[in-house]
């Protein structure tokens, strides 16, 4: 397939894929499959997350990061690397860097409502008692988001060939991972190290990650012939990128574009900067191994095997989370 240079990311209708029509359907899924081949990210309408929902998260979450850093390192559990409640500032840095970005961030993971032993394997959610309608908000944006993201992968599994459920166990009860950040504002630029930025270059670790509109302008994605392009979602969209377990389990075929969170001019370091990305993972025991109908003469094999589980703690260990 030949390079296509986004000026944007291109926006596609998840009706067109959920409609029944097959002539939409497969042209949600080509379009999507070309986007995921060149530039890695699509923003995504007709979703399942509502507005007034989101701005329920949003207002929930500005609460909780508007409390001292006494109160919320209450719910800084060690031992946890990270994986629920909250992460302090500077804690997490990208891959191949030391110097932790400008943001601190909270976690909500899967919440296991049936008998899955699976359950065994995830600490449990820890909430705020300072903000009670967080636990409600957080965890129904978390399934709603899931859902999206379910129908998503049924659409890259067609694209890639594969039966259209392919995903559908493997994610099923997932290690997902819904991420409020806040970019804290920076009162003096001059205290914070200079190579700080709000969230360096990097690939997300997970399959897919959808990305509820942020509050402010800042990320941007690296096109293939070196541009960095601003990306912005209009509020009723999710931007959603691939992530490197997919790219893994592709053989490259779909790419996981590096992307970052760029400082604001300097006169505007004090101004906060809110987002909220749901990193879609599938379960531990999922296998990364490239898919063989993704591998030929002119695409060798490009990875050794790995399962998800081992995959994320190599990467935790990567970005200062676990030890």
């Amino acid at each position: 397939m030949a390079d296509i240079l986004y000026d944007e990311i291109p926006s596609l209708d998840l009706d067109d894929f959920t409609s029944g029509d097959p002539t939409r359907k497969n042209k949600f899924i080509q379009d999507l499959g070309a986007a995921y081949n060149n530039i890695g990210f699509v923003a995504i309408r007709n979703h399942y997350l509502t507005d007034t929902l989101s701005d329920k998260l949003y207002g929930a979450i500005k609460k909780f990061f508007a409390l001292t850093d006494s109160t919320k390192q209450k719910y800084e559990i060690a031992g946890l690397a990270g994986q629920r409640g909250y992460i302090g500032k500077g804690k997490e840095h990208a891959k191949g860097r030391n110097t932790g970005d400008l943001k601190e961030f909270y976690h909500i993971g899967q919440n296991v409502r049936d008998n899955d032993p699976i359950k065994n394997e995830y600490p449990s959610n820890i909430w705020p008692a300072e903000v009670p309608d967080f636990e409600e908000v957080g965890l129904d944006v978390y399934r709603r988001l899931e859902k999206t993201g379910v129908q998503v992968l049924k659409a890259i599994a067609l694209y890639l060939k594969l039966p259209e459920t392919y995903f559908d166990a493997k994610v099923k009860n997932g290690n997902s991972i819904l991420r409020p950040i806040h970019y804290f504002p920076i009162e003096n630029p001059d205290e914070v190290p200079a190579d700080a930025v709000r969230a360096a270059e990097h690939g997300d670790i997970n399959l897919i990650t959808l990305l509820m509109g942020a509050s402010a302008d800042g990320l941007q994605v690296l096109r293939k012939d070196g541009k960095w392009i601003a990306i912005t979602a209009l509020p009723e969209q999710l931007v959603v990128n691939v992530g490197d377990m997919l790219e893994r389990l592709s053989n490259k075929r779909l790419k996981s574009t590096i992307h970052r969170v760029v400082n604001p001019p300097r006169h505007l370091m004090n101004n906060p900067r809110y987002s909220i990305p749901f990193f879609m993972h599938p379960r531990s025991e999922m296998s990364l191994a490239c898919l063989s109908n993704c591998i030929d003469e002119q695409h060798p094999k490009l990875w050794d095997d790995i399962t998800a589980s081992d995959f994320l703690n190599q990467r935790l260990k990567e970005i200062g989370l676990k030890k």
